[in-house]
C-alpha cells in the first residue's frame, strides 16, 4: 500500500471530480462538512491489493480517480473477476465487517476513505447519505443483472463491445472522439468476459478496421460514434439491450 498524500486532505469537496456522483452527492450543508471531518485519501499503485476476500474491512469509501477489480475465488482456487469499481463508485457495505470481494487496484488507484463506524453512525443521523447510498446500490444491482445478460446472451464481439462502450461512458474525457485509457489488459478482459486472450484481441482488431474505436499507445481507446458502438454491442442509446 502506497503513503497516504495528506495534500489531498487539503481539497474542498466542492472541488472533487466525484462530487456530483458519488455517495455524497446529496449532501449540503453540515452534512458535506461533517463528511469532510471524516474523510481521507490513500492511494495504490496498480495491481496492488486493497483488501482480500473475507479480510477485515474498517473503513467504506469512493474511487477518486483509477479503476480496481472485484474477483471471487472458489473453494479449488479457481478466480472469477465480477466487477469493476470506476471513478465514483462506492467500496465496503455498511454493516459488514469483512470484505466480500478481493479488491485489487487495476490501475493507480485514490480512494476517499471513510472509517466505517463513523460512516454507519452518519447513516443514522444522515438521510440524504442513506438514500443516496441506496440508489447507488439498486443501480448496482441492475448493473449486475444486465451483466448477467451480457454473458449469457451477447456473442464473442457484442460482449467486447458492451465492455469498451462502458469503459468509455465512465472513464471518457469530454472530448470528440470520446477517449479513455483501458484500465484492464486484454488477459484481465478476457477473464472478465469469459473469452480467451485471443478472442479478445481478434474482437477489438475488428472493431477497430471497422472505425468503431481507434487504439492509441498501450491503453488508449478512441470512439468517433459512441451510438454506433453500443449498437454493435447490441444495446441502444441507452445502453438496453436491443431485442
Amino acid at each position: 500500500m502506497s503513503q497516504f498524500d495528506p495534500s489531498l486532505a487539503t481539497e474542498a469537496c466542492i472541488q472533487c471530480p466525484i462530487r456530483h456522483r458519488a455517495v455524497c452527492a446529496s449532501c449540503e450543508g453540515d452534512e458535506i462538512d461533517r463528511l469532510a471531518a471524516m474523510k481521507s485519501y490513500r492511494s495504490w499503485h496498480a495491481g496492488e491489493t486493497i483488501v482480500m476476500e473475507g479480510a477485515p474491512l474498517p473503513f467504506v469509501g469512493s474511487v477518486v480517480t483509477g479503476c480496481a477489480t472485484l474477483t471471487r475465488t472458489m473453494e479449488d482456487g479457481r478466480m472469477q473477476m465480477v466487477g469493476l469499481l470506476m471513478p465514483s463508485d462506492f467500496v465496503g457495505r455498511p454493516g459488514r465487517a469483512a470484505a466480500a470481494y478481493e479488491v485489487v487496484a487495476a490501475t493507480d488507484l485514490t480512494l476517499c476513505l471513510f472509517k466505517r463506524d463513523a460512516f454507519e453512525r452518519m447513516l443514522r443521523d444522515t438521510p440524504h447519505v442513506g438514500q443516496r447510498l441506496l440508489e447507488m446500490s439498486l443501480d448496482e444491482l441492475d448493473a449486475a443483472r444486465d451483466w448477467m445478460l451480457v454473458l449469457g446472451r451477447k456473442t464473442a464481439r457484442e460482449k467486447v463491445a458492451t465492455l469498451l462502450a462502458n469503459i468509455l461512458r465512465r472513464a471518457s474525457t469530454d472530448t470528440h472522439p470520446l477517449r479513455a485509457e483501458l484500465p484492464l489488459t486484454r488477459e484481465a478482459m478476457a477473464t472478465y468476459l469469459g473469452l480467451t486472450i485471443e478472442t479478445v484481441s481478434r474482437q477489438i482488431t475488428g472493431l477497430r478496421k471497422a472505425g468503431l474505436i481507434a487504439l492509441e499507445g498501450r491503453r488508449g481507446i478512441a470512439c468517433p460514434d459512441l451510438s454506433a458502438l453500443l449498437i454493435e454491442a447490441g444495446d441502444d442509446e441507452d445502453g438496453r439491450l436491443i431485442d
